[in-house]
């Protein structure tokens, strides 16, 4: 018979244990970190469409501005964006809106992007977990909207 010393046999069956934890624990940790990952790249997405409204807007309130060129520049800020399919971007233009300034109403141009996103890893997990067609299969729909007041020529 061998000799063994009862702390080695306690520790046998700690490393057991240790797997058996790390096999429940990881992966949790691998989901959080992709969560954080996937909603960091919705925030940029946020992001750019939103300075994309705003450059718009800018363009929007020239009084020489045009909707094909206001919609051109949008859609080049969100390819300079690296946002991935600028085409599917739903862009609105309302050069005839009002702002309140002051007590009275200024003359306004609001333009409005909305863009799908869809999540890369979160998606497919989602569909995993609720069913085919469930929560994890459409796209987020992200909108952002700009007014600014409308330049007046003298």
């Amino acid at each position: 018979m061998k000799n063994c010393h009862p702390s080695t046999r306690n520790r046998r069956g700690e490393r057991g244990a240790a797997l058996l934890e790390l096999a429940l624990t990881l992966p949790l940790l691998l989901l959080v970190s992709v969560g954080i990952f996937e909603f960091g790249r919705c925030y940029q997405t946020w992001q750019v469409v939103t300075n994309a409204a705003r450059e718009g807007a800018r363009l929007a309130v020239l009084p020489s501005a045009n909707s094909g060129a206001i919609e051109a520049r949008i859609r080049g800020y969100m390819q300079d964006g690296q946002l991935v399919d600028v085409a599917s971007a739903t862009v609105t233009i309302d050069s005839n809106s009002t702002i309140p300034v002051g007590a009275a109403n200024a003359s306004a141009s609001v333009v409005t992007v909305t863009y799908p996103f869809n999540f890369i890893v979160l998606n497919p997990v989602a569909r995993l977990v609720v069913g085919g067609s469930g929560l994890g299969s459409a796209p987020v729909t992200i909108t952002a909207s700009s007014a600014m007041r409308n330049e007046t020529q003298f």
